[in-house]
Formats: structure tokens, C-alpha cells, sequence
């Protein structure tokens, strides 16, 4: 009878062990679930509903493009306690104003467009002519900048009266102002060096830029640009474009810049020819 308990002492010590031994099959069997579970997660994750993802697009583009507002506030965020029953606007952005932009930006681009295809014209009608040294051309954010310089090719010394050579010039300048879809104003801008002037013309640099202007000016409108789009200025010394110490420095100070104005406000790099122009 000992030997016969004995034996099931040791069947059931037996079994115990194999009970201990195979307790690994649950925490395997708990990963296999969390496995499957998680499997089932991203597998519904992945599944977009799509008229539930273009609602969700359609409501995230109304929320960037309106503003809500409580009655009464101008800020989403400040609703001095406001309950969630309070009354919400919803004011939409002006879309004429949009609409506006776009407009002005496609006028500045296709305007900037022209007057760089004027400046080509007259870059290469430089060039043709050896006149690359006399006539410069800029743009800039006031627009075109044609420049002349009067020694030797406008003007003689202390006179507003045009020469002779330079009338063929400033006509190839008003037919190509007049030739191209270019509307915008153009002024004629008188300048000269800080050397005073007395004589019984002109009593000041301010009389002689200004009439000088003035006889460019007249040459264009003959040239056919219209009355209506033509302005002059004379400013004398006080807008230099290099120092008034050196004979080469007075000599780029003394000129004639015709500017064709921009309608369009835009600032763009300046793009210069034979030299900077300011």
C-alpha cells in the first residue's frame, strides 16, 4: 500500500510539473490576441471612408476660409464666458477682394512684361547706334528708366537747346513708347550738376533742368506719345547719381531720365544697361 501511494505521489507530481510546464501557452495565446487585435485597429485605420473624408476636407476648408465669431467679440477664442448655446456668426472673406488680387497681380505681371520688352528695343537700338555709353536703361520700382546724357548728345553746355543728332534718338524713343500696349504715364526728369549757372537765360540749375525736361518732353509728344499720359520735372542738383568731385561723376549728374511709370504696384529687381541707374 506504501508503494501504491508512493506511485501516486509520484503520478501527481508528475502532472503538477506538466501543468507548470506548459503556462507559457497563455501568455502566448494573450499576444496572439493583442497581436490580432491590433492587426484589426490599423486594418480599420486604413480604411477611409471617403464621403466621410471629403466632408471632413470641406468643413477644414470652411474653417480656413471664414471666420467665426461670437455677437459682440472679435476674437474665436475671447468669448468672455459665453455659453455654448450663444449664437455663433459666421463672416465669410470678402471674395471680391481675392478676386481683386489675383486682377492687380496679373496686370503687374503682364505690365512688367511690356516694359521689359520696350527696354529690349531700346537696348538693341543702343547698341545698333554706338549710343550704348549715352543711353541707359533700368527698371526699377518706379518702372522704366530711360536715361540720356546730355554732354555730347542733348545738350551743349548751359543751353536747353536740343541737337540736332539727338532728335533721331528721342523719336525712336517715342515710337517705342507709342508702339507697345503700354499706356502708363511717362515723365521727363531734368537734372544736372552742382556747378551753379547764372546767365540771361537761366538764372539757376533748377530753370535749365526743367527746360530741359521740357525740350525732351516736346520731342516725344511729336513723336506721338499722348499729351495726356506726358509730364516733366527738373531737379536740378539735389538727385545726383555719382559725386559732384570729378568731372566723370558731374557728367553722369547731367541728364535726362524719361520714365515710364508703373500703374501697377510692383517692386521688382532692377535690371539694368551700360551701367547702373538708380
Amino acid at each position: 500500500m506504501s508503494s501504491h501511494r508512493h506511485r501516486r505521489g509520484g503520478g501527481g507530481h508528475a502532472e503538477e510539473g506538466h501543468s507548470s510546464d506548459e503556462r507559457w501557452l497563455l501568455t502566448y495565446s494573450d499576444m496572439i490576441t493583442l497581436l490580432m487585435a491590433l492587426f484589426i485597429i490599423m486594418w480599420a485605420i486604413s480604411m477611409v471612408n471617403k464621403t466621410k473624408f471629403d466632408e471632413l476636407r470641406v468643413s477644414l476648408r470652411e474653417a480656413f476660409t471664414h471666420e467665426k465669431v461670437l455677437n459682440g467679440q472679435t476674437s474665436v477664442f475671447n468669448n468672455n464666458g459665453a455659453s455654448e448655446n450663444t449664437p455663433i456668426a459666421i463672416v465669410p472673406r470678402d471674395p471680391a477682394s481675392t478676386v481683386a488680387r489675383q486682377i492687380d497681380k496679373i496686370q503687374s505681371e503682364q505690365e512688367q512684361r511690356n516694359l521689359q520688352h520696350l527696354q529690349q528695343q531700346l537696348q538693341q537700338y543702343a547698341i545698333a547706334h554706338g549710343l550704348s555709353g549715352e543711353l541707359r536703361t533700368a527698371i526699377d520700382e518706379r518702372g522704366l528708366v530711360i536715361r540720356l546724357l546730355t554732354d555730347k548728345l542733348l545738350f551743349p553746355s548751359g543751353s536747353a537747346v536740343l541737337e540736332t543728332k539727338a532728335v533721331p534718338l528721342l523719336d525712336k524713343v517715342a515710337q517705342a513708347i507709342d508702339g507697345t500696349t503700354l499706356t502708363n504715364p511717362v515723365r521727363v526728369e531734368g537734372n544736372t550738376d552742382d556747378v551753379p549757372i547764372h546767365t540771361g537765360v537761366f538764372q539757376s540749375n533748377w530753370e535749365l533742368s526743367t527746360a530741359r525736361a521740357t525740350a525732351v518732353l516736346e520731342v516725344l509728344h511729336s513723336g506721338g506719345v499722348a499729351d495726356t499720359r506726358l509730364s516733366v520735372a527738373g531737379y536740378a542738383d539735389t538727385r545726383p547719381v555719382d559725386a559732384n568731385t570729378t568731372p566723370a561723376g558731374r557728367q553722369a549728374n547731367r541728364r535726362v531720365d524719361i520714365v515710364v511709370l508703373r500703374q501697377a504696384s510692383a517692386p521688382t529687381n532692377s535690371t539694368n544697361s551700360g551701367g547702373n541707374v538708380p
